[in-house]
């Protein structure tokens, strides 16, 4: 009896009684795996207009991350329904809204290729586009994406002439037109900075032939100017600042035209009278040769 004594006695309560607790925790698992599978089924009942507005009420309390799990359940279980189109524009969107551009892009392009009939099609087009735009680095930097939102915008333009949103389209290929034409600019700019004349100068012939409407057009004639009067071609720098009064009479960058155009005058006519001696030199020179 002294073993099993008032210790003793208490040792065992306490053993039964952990054994019930431990019961009722595999009874309260058990019950929820239950009621998560229970849950799980009724889930996959759901009809795909019950599915899509679960995944819209997440898209529309900002939830992107889960409600493209929800969208992408549409596109994959209810292939070729209704809603399909629908949900794989909307995870494009989510991608959209959390900033990542690149993999939105995918999306888009995703369901314009594979649902050419979809009426998300011209806005996929557009936004697809944007997604380049905002991907587009500043001018000292890799252009590739800029080019690229150009392309799209531009095939939105052809596919979709009439659309409301080509006015825009139109803008923005301007804005990254002229980010394009400011990186050649500069690119000139850097050129001569080293006295790199001649590439100067095929940097400004490209702005004035690619990018004659940008905003670095007027300054690309009067450094391609510059450029020439430094490596003394004298002739065709006073050609080219005379194309630059003609083609731009209301410049802001008039007055420093006019001071260019003044130097290449001056060492005109400073080389003009030592080509004239040079001349006769020479025909001097020839002439006692014959005697």
């Amino acid at each position: 009896m002294s073993f099993f004594g008032k210790k003793g006695v208490g040792i065992l309560s306490n053993f039964k009684m952990s054994n019930r607790v431990l019961e009722l925790c595999w009874i309260a698992i058990i019950a929820l795996v239950l009621a998560g599978c229970a849950a799980s089924e009724e889930l996959q009942q759901l009809s795909a207009e019950e599915r899509f507005k679960i995944a819209m009420e997440k898209f529309n309390n900002e939830d992107y991350f889960e409600a493209i799990e929800d969208f992408k359940i549409v596109t994959l279980q209810f292939q070729g329904g209704g809603l399909a189109d629908d949900a794989q524009f909307y995870i494009a969107e989510c991608y959209f809204k959390r900033e990542q551009y690149l993999l939105a892009a995918y999306e888009y392009e995703a369901l314009t290729r594979t649902m050419p009939t979809s009426e998300f099609v011209s806005q996929s087009r557009y936004r697809k586009a944007l997604c380049y735009f905002y991907s587009s680095p500043a001018p000292y930097l890799d252009q590739e994406n800029t080019r690229k939102a150009i392309d799209e915008f531009q095939t939105f333009i052809e596919y979709h002439p009439t659309d409301t949103l080509v006015p825009d389209a139109e803008a923005k290929i301007g804005e990254l037109n002229a980010k394009l034409a400011r990186k050649e600019f500069e690119n000139g700019v850097i050129y001569m900075r080293m006295e790199y004349y001649r590439a100067a100068i095929n940097s400004f012939d490209h702005v004035l032939e690619k990018y004659y409407d940008s905003p670095y057009a007027e300054q690309s004639q009067l450094k391609k100017a510059e450029s020439m009067l430094y490596r003394n071609r004298l002739e065709e720098a006073r050609v080219e600042i005379e194309k630059f009064f003609v083609k731009y009479p209301a410049s802001s960058f008039k007055g420093e035209a006019e001071e260019l155009r003044n130097s290449i005058l001056q060492k005109q006519r400073s080389a003009a009278p030592n080509a004239a001696t040079e001349q006769s030199n020479h025909q001097q020179s020839q002439l006692l040769r014959t005697q």
